[in-house]
């Protein structure tokens, strides 16, 4: 499956399927909370958070891309990624675009 973020796919013709779209809502546990609160003392990158946000974002996407795959689709276009703060500790990751199937 073909990702791209612009919002065409130059050289191809194709017809467009919908909004295709995955989201999952991490939270975050007991030890990386301590370890960001300790991270918090002295500065610098809390790597627990980061390895969080990108497991949230693989999910997010494979389940994007199963939702353009049941559609038929050949490649998702105008692809973004939304987040939020649903509650204390946990996120939601929002993967999202246009599937779209190429014409032969």
């Amino acid at each position: 499956m073909k990702l791209v973020t612009i919002n065409d796919y130059p050289g191809k013709e194709y017809e467009v399927l919908g909004l295709v779209k995955g989201t999952v809502v991490h939270s975050k546990n007991i030890g990386r909370d301590f370890m960001a609160g300790m991270k918090t003392l002295v500065g610098g990158e809390i790597v627990g958070y980061t390895e969080m946000l990108i497991e949230a974002r693989a999910i997010a996407t494979k389940r994007m891309v199963d939702e353009a795959e049941a559609l038929g689709a050949d490649a998702v276009i105008g692809m973004r990624y939304g987040s939020s703060s649903l509650m204390q500790g946990a996120a939601e990751v929002l993967a999202y675009g246009t599937a779209i199937r190429f014409i032969c």
